[in-house]
């Protein structure tokens, strides 16, 4: 996952190698929240549900087997997805690059692990448009 260039600053020099190792040494290829294969095509559900077609079992979103299997409605909406691995800080700071403190996560458990700081950006990002729109074109309607 690139790096914005507002936020290149706060990862070593050597981030590129570094995730390498966490996500292809450590990790072996696969997430550490679910179990997805870097680089596959993997049909998934929408809500987390995903077939591991290495065992030939339906996996929840935490990479566990399904006790119940989804219904042939459901299975008819399945979807591919190609799975990318990128690596993530647990405790979001970018400075701890401790191993124990860094995971590799495919886009649905890094987008969920985010997701409190993505709620708080675009709360800071509207809220600096609306102060910004009030600034120049005065208070809104």
């Amino acid at each position: 996952m690139p790096i914005r260039r507002e936020h290149r600053f706060f990862y070593p020099i050597d981030w590129p190698q570094l995730s390498a190792v966490i996500r292809f040494r450590r990790a072996g290829g696969c997430c550490e929240g679910c179990g997805r294969p870097h680089g596959q095509n993997v049909p998934h559900l929408g809500d987390g549900r995903w077939w591991d077609a290495e065992t030939g079992t339906w996996r929840d979103g935490e990479g566990r087997a399904l006790r119940v299997l989804p219904t042939a409605e459901e299975v008819a909406s399945v979807r591919m997805t190609r799975v990318v691995l990128a690596t993530a800080h647990r405790d979001h700071d970018t400075a701890n690059n401790a191993n124990a403190n860094l995971a590799a996560f495919c886009q649905r458990c890094h987008i969920l692990h985010d997701q409190t700081e993505h709620q708080r950006r675009r709360w800071r990002t509207l809220f600096r448009r609306k102060a910004l729109g009030d600034l120049f074109r005065g208070p809104y309607a």
